[in-house]
């Protein structure tokens, strides 16, 4: 091959790379709120937070929708015992809840549990199609260690353990071996919050660049712009450290999306009742 050739051959290559590297599908991401707690103490969801105030936290779900997909972000909860431990308002099962987005149940391909805890782990069995993603660790230790003491399994209910275990068995879960592991095209789990004993949080491609889906990894708004650490955790430095991951990984930290703050309801445009557009 002459030195002019050579030349060109480089060149082309150079033009084409960029283009590849850029060729990951773009998603778009709804938040859907199913259901209210009304009066919930502060306290429990920032560190340090006044006791005596007091919120109605959004009970939401993120469907992230593109390259053919239909992936839910968390499953919400609507076994009935829930309702007798819980004050809950307006409540719809979140299966329910994704119709005015025109999907039934069986349309969902794709559920990521970020973490074990009922309100996000409960209605994972309402979407029968779906492969369901969770870390590897998250899901061995709660099948195991984590019921040798109280203290290690609140807020985990032991029906939702096992109907992970079945689906495991069913060959329906996906075990997401540690951080940055990119689960499907353009779409990243991430470590470090330690909310639970692996709690992950979401990294998606989108056109307005990469939102991040923190999930209770950052219960509110107000975790990131004070810079506080969430009310529960195992490791509080590991969660001020996951937040400010978050504010590298993300194109702006408006793409942050916390797990329980009703003020992404009205950040948003809205997409019908209980849903907004995250862009």
């Amino acid at each position: 091959m002459n030195l002019t050739r050579f030349l060109l051959v480089v060149s082309l290559a150079a033009f084409v790379s960029p283009a590849g590297a850029q060729s990951k599908p773009q998603y778009d991401i709804y938040a859907v709120r199913y259901a209210t707690l009304p009066d919930f103490p502060v306290a429990e969801l920032v560190a340090g937070a006044d006791p005596a105030r007091k919120l109605d936290i959004a009970m939401m779900v993120w469907l992230v929708r593109g390259n053919g997909r239909n992936i839910l972000v968390d499953s919400g909860f609507y076994h009935e015992h829930f309702f007798k431990e819980w004050k809950v308002k307006d409540f719809v099962k979140p299966s329910d809840a994704l119709k005015p987005l025109g999907l039934k149940p069986q349309d969902i391909t794709d559920v990521i549990i970020t973490h074990m805890h009922w309100d996000h782990a409960d209605g994972v069995d309402l979407f029968p199609n779906a492969r369901v993603w969770i870390q590897k660790e998250e899901l061995e230790y709660h099948a195991g260690e984590a019921w040798q003491s109280k203290d290690t399994s609140d807020g985990i209910d032991a029906e939702d353990v096992l109907t992970l275990v079945k689906l495991n068995t069913q060959g329906k879960v996906g075990l997401v071996n540690g951080d940055g592991q990119e689960i499907l095209p353009g779409i990243t789990c991430y470590t470090g919050g330690r909310h639970t004993y692996a709690s992950q949080f979401v990294g998606v491609n989108t056109g307005a660049g990469t939102v991040v889906l923190a999930s209770d990894n950052m219960y509110l708004y107000e975790n990131l712009e004070k810079h506080v650490p969430i009310a529960a955790t195992l490791d509080a430095p590991s969660n001020l450290r996951a937040q400010d991951r978050m504010k590298q990984m993300a194109a702006t930290p408006a793409l942050i999306i916390p797990g329980h703050d009703p003020a992404v309801m009205t950040k948003f445009p809205s997409r019908g009742a209980g849903i907004v557009k995250i862009e």
